[in-house]
């Protein structure tokens, strides 16, 4: 087997005009207190970063990108660099343009402070709903992507920071 090679470049965040396609999601929208924002980094990096609140029944955080057409073919899955703050994240995707249904997470372990790059293969990207996983949906079709987020939840009150400096995908060749 050969290494991965780099695909495609879905987002490269070293251009400052990428950030501004990412909007937050809160708890807002069901009465928590909870709030995140996307912003440039000095370095080249989208800041994920805020507070996770449980005040109000609150206890999420996200950013989404815009709706688009990514028409991933041939790729074996997503690869991201990142530094993060040692806290657990997912990495999301949505094959419609809807605010609210289906997604496919996969977890998102950062290490503190060093710079890393993770991969995720589609197979790790599992539909839920709200956090809650289903398991009568077929696996993701990476052609259908249509949105991807970032989200902290899971009991992890408190300020937050994940830079993110690419998002594109890798395939591995047999």
């Amino acid at each position: 087997m050969n290494a991965p090679e780099t695909e495609c470049v879905l987002f490269d965040f070293s251009r400052s005009e990428e950030i501004r396609h990412w909007q937050p999601v809160d708890d807002l929208v069901m009465g928590g207190r909870s709030a995140s924002r996307a912003e440039t980094t000095d370095d080249g990096a989208m800041a994920f970063a805020g507070r996770v609140s449980f005040e109000n029944g609150g206890g999420f955080a996200s950013i989404r990108s815009q709706a688009g057409n990514f028409a991933i073919e041939n790729a074996t899955g997503l690869q991201l660099t990142l530094r993060g703050d040692g806290k657990r994240y997912k990495i999301s995707v949505r094959c419609d343009r809807a605010f609210d249904g289906v997604t496919y997470q996969a977890p998102l372990v950062t290490t503190g402070e060093a710079r890393q790059r993770v991969r995720i293969p589609w197979s790790d990207l599992r539909p839920s709903y709200h956090s809650r996983l289903l398991s009568d949906l077929p696996p993701l079709d990476p052609a259908r992507i249509r949105r991807f987020g970032l989200l902290i939840a899971d009991r992890q009150e408190g300020p937050f920071r994940l830079d993110i400096y690419r998002i594109e995908t890798y395939r591995e060749e047999s």
